[in-house]
């Protein structure tokens, strides 16, 4: 207790040297303030109002209004930004003192061509990169949402079009930190592959900003070791909706405000069903996913000072699954085989989850705010199911000049499986956080504190068996003649990967940071930012106390081309939830500490013009030092923690991004990434084994299976499950020169193949690449309506912002891509990993429209 009081004043202290700080350095101030309307008139909410090149800003009310401190003396830009307009600027000089009254008409965007940034003034100086969400409505994806976008960033990897999980720069899927308006987002627990995974929690029709960093990031953002992906919704300043359909599902969003301006809502309902996309998969069988949520996000002005928000999701996901049979052709020219399989059996996996969150934004003064959130997230997870698997293993015929030629000649194995799951989980976590925020310009103070409790309940029965031609049988070696029973060799059932456990933890955890800002130029107008925080982080489970420091550096050199450099160094140390904290045998561990990660990352960004057109090329170096990691095996999506931190490891590498106007008025980009990590657990080791002729033996394979010697080998440094060395992505857009209403948006991606290995939990063993995902996705959209079109009166689109349709091609080179593998054996004990492949070529219509 002693330790834990220590440690907040020591917090304390920080806050208060901060608001120090603040104060010495204040600077000679001017005030620009006005009221922002659009061409008609009407007075334009959330509109951002910054000065370029300087951290922070204000955005206006609900009435227009705004009110921005300036620095006096000094030639500034100032910025008018909103997603749905087009961004002004305005050049100005103010005297110590002097209050200007700056009143902008804002144009609306252009609903026909893309609106392209290639340049954020605001986030330039950070790790942050800034997405326009627009482009998530035409990304042709079979997972959709605003992740699939982030998949085709540099630093981002993912292999299954069927998930919406991604990992960052040699991460896995649950270092990835996701905050929705500040509320931090949780992924479900039990799925273990990605068409059970149902839908995102973002909503992409109510997200109004994007910003995503792979490494780096702020000490405002939470403990985690590789990403954070920061979504906004927006504040509505008008009645609108969208709706769409397509043959994945459908979609409805309404969002309005009050006369007053003080009252504004957004609600969205979604269905999404994949049986379309997993009826491709190769196991046929009839498939019945269901996913539905519904989101609510509504704000209420008290008054100019105090306004409260509330944002709302409940989610329904169901996978129904009755397999019928596969079959599955794999191997090599010279050892081409085919597997077989008949089942027995039903899957059904469901997930309820709720998550809220009711927030307070208290503005005492135009400096500061103040923001108290109470968040809430519960989850009721089952999975369960029971499949037998008759299966036969056979050799094809390899001779093309036979007429038997791809037809089985040869059987090598005949066998059953049985996988069984009864898995429950309940799962609760409350929290209360505050948020402060301190903007004099230079510096700009932000901290925060926030306290947890959670509450996870788990039960897990599970156990496969696998039977290959009498292996997992009881088999006596003989028992013929007894006529005792009690002399009969007892006979067992061989079963494999048990799971039976009943586990409850509850634990309490206490977070908090605070940061500075600081931006300057020198007598040479060389603009420098510097940002300095520390986040504190105590959890009672493992009563382990971390302190996180982390730093970022900009410079912006007075050179006649626009480039920015940056640096950024820091301590990411990510706690246990639950999955880490449970082993393979299902057994917790509470002793298990932080993994902790120390980011080096070297970047800039340089803006130019081809064509006489804006580009951007980006690029970071960086080095990640990993210590007390959790090993962990990875298959499809499910992750299984060893619960142990007895490894260290490394990641670095590059990353590339160009984007900008290859074809004139739309955004496109190139991403390529070149990454290594590796990892060294530190008590593992293995045996191979010789014969009385000195050769190895290997199961399956040698002769002579007896043992005469061994030696003891150390792996060393190994390959992480998400050693994705080569990552390259490829967004691009097009239209039709004379039309612009017929656009075309192509989808490209590629990674090498990860490590993987037999199903022995043994890592050593993982070093097997999986094939090289490989997938293009193309769509050709139309827009039948827009805010232009001259309709008549009495027809039914007038009253319609804008309509499209668009045929998209899923996977459009058919390409058979990988995820995992099924083990099998066949009579020889030989083991063979037979691929499970995702989803072919698909067509899906889509129709959307906006009023």
């Amino acid at each position: 207790m002693v330790m834990k009081m220590q440690l907040f004043y020591f917090l304390f202290f920080l806050v208060i040297f901060g608001l120090s700080c603040s104060l010495v350095v204040a600077q000679e101030k001017a005030i620009v303030s006005g009221k922002i309307l659009d061409k008609k008139g009407n007075p334009i909410e959330a509109v951002a109002i910054a000065i370029m090149d300087i951290p922070g800003g204000v955005s206006s009310d609900s009435k227009g209004l705004y009110k921005l401190e300036i620095p006096a003396n000094q030639e500034l830009t100032l910025v008018f930004s909103h997603i749905s307009f087009k961004t002004k600027k305005l050049s100005i000089n103010l005297k110590p003192g002097e209050h200007y009254n700056v009143n902008p008409n804002l144009e609306h965007a252009s609903t026909q061509l893309q609106n392209v940034t290639v340049e954020d003034q605001q986030t330039r100086t950070t790790s942050l990169t800034r997405i326009n969400p627009k482009i998530v409505m035409v990304i042709p994806t079979a997972s959709g949402g605003v992740e699939a976008i982030i998949k085709t960033l540099p630093g981002v990897s993912s292999s299954n079009e069927l998930s919406s999980q991604y990992s960052v720069r040699g991460g896995n899927y649950d270092e990835n930190l996701v905050y929705v308006n500040d509320i931090e987002i949780y992924r479900p627990f039990l799925v273990r592959s990605g068409q059970q995974e149902g839908l995102s929690f973002i909503n992409s029709d109510m997200v109004s900003s994007i910003l995503f960093s792979a490494g780096g990031f702020e000490a405002k953002y939470g403990d985690k070791l590789s990403s954070v992906l920061d979504i906004k919704y927006r504040k509505p300043r008008e009645f609108a909706g969208s709706a769409s359909i397509s043959l994945l599902g459908g979609a409805l969003h309404l969002e309005g405000v009050s006369k007053d301006y003080r009252f504004t809502y957004q609600f969205g309902v979604r269905q999404k069903s994949t049986r379309y996309l997993l009826n491709s998969l190769n196991t046929e069988g009839d498939y019945k996913p269901s996913f539905t949520d519904f989101q609510g996000h509504i704000t209420y002005d008290v008054n100019d000072e105090v306004e409260i928000s509330f944002l709302g999701n409940y989610a329904k996901n169901k996978y129904l699954f009755v397999p019928l049979n596969r079959e599955t052709k794999f191997g090599t020219v010279n050892e081409a085989l085919q597997l077989k399989i008949y089942f027995d059996g039903q899957e059904l996996d469901e997930y309820q989850t709720f998550q809220g969150a009711l927030a307070t934004t208290v503005r005492p003064n135009p400096d500061l705010k103040l923001k108290f959130i109470a968040a809430g997230f519960r989850t009721f997870e089952s999975e369960t199911f029971d499949i037998q698997g008759q299966y036969w293993l056979d050799e094809l015929e390899k001779d093309i000049g036979k007429e038997e030629f791809g037809e089985a000649k040869l059987n090598r194995g005949v066998g059953t499986y049985l996988t069984h799951a009864r898995n429950y989980l309940d799962a609760t976590v409350f929290s209360f956080a505050h948020k402060g925020f301190l903007y004099k310009k230079n510096p700009y103070l932000q901290w925060g504190i926030k306290g947890q409790h959670e509450e996870i309940t788990d039960q897990l029965n599970e156990w496969n068996m696998i039977d290959s031609a009498g292996f997992s049988l009881p088999k006596t070696p003989d028992s013929v003649g007894y006529t005792n029973p009690s002399l009969q060799t007892s006979r067992s059932l061989e079963l494999l990967d048990v799971l039976k456990t009943n586990v409850n933890v509850s634990s309490n955890r206490m977070m908090a940071y605070v940061q500075n800002n600081w931006a300057w130029s020198t007598k040479d107008t060389i603009e420098l930012t510097f940002t300095g925080g520390v986040r504190i982080n105590y959890w009672d489970l493992n009563n382990q106390t971390i302190i996180s420091p982390r730093i970022t550096f900009s410079i912006k050199p007075n050179w006649k081309k626009d480039v920015v450099f940056r640096a950024a160094a820091g301590l990411y140390s990510q706690q246990p939830f639950y999955r880490e904290l449970r082993d393979l045998q299902g057994v917790i561990h509470t002793d298990v500490k932080a993994q902790e990660s120390i980011h080096m990352v070297l970047g800039g960004d340089y803006n130019f013009k081809a064509w006489n057109r804006p580009f951007k090329l980006v690029s970071e170096l960086y080095y990640k030092h990993l210590n007390n990691l959790i090993p962990y095996e990875i298959d499809n999506v499910r992750i299984r923690y060893y619960a142990n931190n007895n490894a260290v490891g490394y990641a670095k590498g590059i990353d590339l991004k160009i984007n900008g106007e290859f074809v004139r008025g739309v955004e496109s980009w190139v991403s390529m990434s070149v990454m290594k990590t590796q990892e060294d657990i530190l008590d593992d080791y293995y045996f191979e084994y010789y014969n009385q002729a000195g050769e190895k033996i290997i199961a399956g394979y040698t002769y002579d299976q007896v043992v005469t010697d061994s030696v003891r080998f150390e792996p060393g440094y190994i390959p992480r499950p998400t050693d994705q060395r080569v990552n390259f992505s490829l967004f691009f857009q097009d239209y039709l020169p004379k039309n612009p209403n017929f656009k075309m948006h192509l989808n490209l991606v590629y990674g090498t193949g990860l490590p993987f290995g037999p199903p022995s939990f043994e890592r050593y063993k993982d070093t097997l690449h999986i094939p090289s995902y490989r997938r293009v996705d193309i769509g050709f959209s139309a827009q039948l309506v827009s805010e232009d079109s001259e309709l008549k009166a009495k027809n039914p689109l007038r009253h319609l912002k804008s309509m499209w349709v668009s045929l998209e091609i899923f996977n459009l080179l058919g390409i058979n891509n990988t995820i995992s593998y099924l083990w099998i054996k066949d009579v020889t004990n030989r083991q063979y990993a037979v691929p499970n492949f995702l989803t072919s070529r698909l067509l899906n219509l889509k129709l959307v429209t906006k009023f």
